[in-house]
């Protein structure tokens, strides 16, 4: 019964992760009066081979040696509580039998929802302003003050770009290193889409990968759950905003300090006479 529950939500996102769907089955066994606690639904996840391994594969899509304009980032530090106040975008490849893809993604910072995006076969700037453009289509908060972030790709800088942001009175917030938490929600987003829908590589055309892409999308903001949104898909976190969100600065701050430590234990001399300039 329990591997049943968790079929009828991995049919369409079979890699989503162990601790989403005993939340989201959790009800059903209460209803059942079956009880299993987190700890033991890994077990029999793990027993039935039924743990998601994470995929690890970046490629670099960000090209920031150009003329345009590279705006500071406005929102590190801070901590948004509505929808619509923040869009983080990214770029990310797709790989198909017949060649490489682009997805350009606009992802809203608190309820994770991706408000556009676009497939192209080529990083012009013209497909990422079509992504935005579907953005401010799907936009319900108009009279919000928003902000959109990026990396400082020339996509983004570009006069093109920015020019469609300063006429919808959007502020523009940019990456000032190479720093991943810097544009952290973005990457994740991208990241989920590669490994729980496996949308990176796999296609044979790009029609295909268009008609599968449309898919994962409509799937991810309307079925898949947010750890970081309470657990509610994006498109309830969007309209609702009942969740707080995180301080990604804090998050920032812990892995440099994380990784100062791991650096200096490795660093630690073998013998009390090493001194150090």
């Amino acid at each position: 019964m329990v591997l049943n529950l968790v079929n009828e939500y991995r049919r369409e996102q079979h890699r989503l992760g162990t601790l989403k769907v005993y939340k989201l089955i959790k009800p059903s066994l209460e209803k059942m009066d079956i009880k299993l606690g987190r700890d033991k639904f890994f077990e029999v996840m793990r027993e039935n081979r039924m743990l998601i391994h994470r995929k690890r594969k970046f490629h670099k899509t960000t090209n920031s040696n150009h003329r345009f304009r590279k705006h500071p980032n406005l929102i590190k530090g801070n901590i948004y509580q509505r929808s619509e106040q923040v869009w983080v975008s990214d770029l990310t490849y797709i790989k198909t039998e017949q060649g490489f893809l682009y997805l350009s993604l606009i992802t809203d910072l608190y309820s994770k929802k991706i408000m556009g995006h676009n497939l192209a076969d080529n990083m012009k700037v013209e497909h990422t302003t079509k992504a935005l453009r579907v953005a401010l289509k799907q936009r319900q908060y108009k009279t919000r003050q928003l902000i959109h972030h990026s990396d400082r790709g020339f996509q983004y800088c570009s006069d093109e770009y920015t020019g469609l942001l300063t006429d919808h009175n959007i502020k523009i917030s940019m990456t000032q290193s190479y720093d991943p938490y810097e544009n952290a929600v973005a990457e994740r987003v991208n990241g989920i889409l590669k490994d729980e829908f496996e949308i990176g590589e796999g296609f044979i055309t790009e029609a295909q990968a268009q008609r599968e892409i449309n898919n994962a999308i409509r799937v991810y903001n309307s079925k898949r759950p947010h750890i970081s949104c309470d657990y509610s898909t994006p498109d309830y976190a969007h309209v609702h905003q009942r969740h707080k969100p995180k301080s990604w600065s804090r998050l920032l701050t812990n892995k440099h300090i994380l990784t100062k430590e791991k650096r200096s234990k490795k660093e630690k001399p073998t013998s009390n006479n090493t001194t150090f300039n």
